[in-house]
């Protein structure tokens, strides 16, 4: 098996994008995407989060929700909203923001290769998460949701997505996130194969965000035989960008309260295994190793000590673990920030202000501005088959959902 694979994509008719695309499923609760598709009836949330159109307060894990996101699919089918490519393709995507700009590649991405690791994770699943997007998957009976990969340094690669990009796209849209979502079908045979042996060379590519996604597509394959079984979905739907070009945004960190300890006290702790500075204004870290803290109405600039970064541990020397092992679990006493309700996570997208919110308001006690981790660091981590701890990274822009999905037969 390739590691990946054209398919026939299926998505908007010619001027139909505007209608369709949609955030991903996973970024609006239930309430948000009612608002958000509320006149659209062809919006890509009456299939990804179908209870909207279902009585208020269901469980959005009833059957009738999956299978309420069949029947719309097939609306939109019917009527000529969605229409699936008469052969196999790849597509070139390009996600504007502002300034940032990425191009990648859609294409169908190993179940095998994802098995064996050559797709390589960094983080853990939940089994309800992994259930839900397998009773989707099975009910559409399509791959609807991308998964973000990336793929290390291929010059090959980027200069056909290069050449392709050169002509107008088959379909541009701006979310009302103000975000560009552009596609081009690369439908020649010859390119196709030039993509197709450059992805092979490949040691390993690498997923960003969307783990639930690929183990419900490798679940999938084997409920319905298994890898190699030409009955079984081979490839799930992805979405493959760069690393380098790849962004990845400060995911902070809101504590509710010091453990007991006065801001003075907590000032202390923390200066022994960080140099500590005051800050007349917020402070957005420079470098890795570098932290913002909030307490008390203050910024403080943190740097921790290069006695307390670990030199050959790639999970341990990332911020996120040098924050929890040095401040958070020994002063402050949250061991599990998966499980403890007194942190939560923001995420960078939202501003330093808000972390000046949450403290100011009493809701919280003191607030941690981090340094992104990069995307080395991520495929480090991956190389190495470890995992991050939780809320390592936020990854924008966001994929849209309904620019393309996987049929499955």
């Amino acid at each position: 098996m390739n590691l990946i694979s054209p398919f026939p994509a299926l998505r908007p008719a010619p001027g139909r994008a505007d209608d369709v695309v949609a955030p991903p499923y996973d970024v609006l609760n239930s309430d948000e995407a009612r608002a958000r598709a509320a006149g659209k009836p062809y919006s890509f949330l009456h299939i990804s989060k179908p209870e909207i159109d279902l009585a208020e307060g269901i469980d959005p894990y009833d059957s009738a929700v999956y299978a309420k996101a069949a029947e719309n699919l097939r609306r939109m089918i019917d009527e000529g909203v969605l229409v699936q490519d008469a052969k196999p393709c790849y597509y070139a995507y390009r996600l504007t923001m502002g300034d940032h700009v990425q191009t990648g590649l859609v294409a169908g991405a190993s179940v095998g290769d994802y098995d064996s690791n050559r797709i390589r994770k960094h983080e853990f699943t939940r089994p309800a998460k992994e259930d839900d997007r397998v009773r989707q998957i099975e009910a559409v009976n399509a791959e609807t949701g991308p998964v973000l990969l990336a793929y290390p340094d291929a010059p090959e690669v980027d200069r056909i997505l290069a050449e392709v990009t050169q002509r107008e796209p088959d379909m541009d849209v701006t979310a009302d996130d103000g975000v560009g979502h552009a596609l081009w079908v690369i439908d020649d045979a010859d390119r196709i194969d030039r993509l197709t042996r450059a992805f092979d060379a490949m040691h390993a590519i690498y997923i960003a965000d969307g783990h639930h996604r690929s183990a419900a597509g490798s679940r999938v394959c084997a409920n319905r035989g298994g890898v190699g079984d030409p009955a079984a979905p081979q490839y799930f739907l992805s979405v493959i960008f760069p690393h380098h070009e790849m962004k990845i945004l400060d995911y902070n960190r809101v504590i509710r309260d010091l453990s007991g300890l006065s801001p003075q006290a907590l000032l202390q702790q923390v200066a022994e295994h960080f140099d500590v500075e005051a800050s007349s204004e917020a402070v957005r870290p420079k470098r890795p190793g570098e932290f913002g803290m909030y307490l008390a109405g203050d910024w403080y600039r943190l740097r921790i000590k290069p006695d307390r970064i670990p030199e050959d541990d790639p999970v341990a020397r990332l911020d996120v673990s040098l924050l929890a092992n040095n401040l958070i679990d020994p002063i402050l006493g949250i061991s599990d920030p998966r499980r403890d309700d007194r942190i939560d996570f923001v995420g960078g997208i939202r501003g330093l202000k808000e972390l000046e919110k949450r403290v100011d308001s009493g809701e919280m006690a003191v607030a941690f501005s981090l340094f992104p981790t990069r995307m080395e660091d991520l495929m480090a981590v991956a190389d190495a088959n470890e995992v991050m701890p939780p809320k390592s990274t936020w990854f924008e822009p966001k994929l849209a959902d309904g620019l393309v999905s996987l049929m499955l037969d």
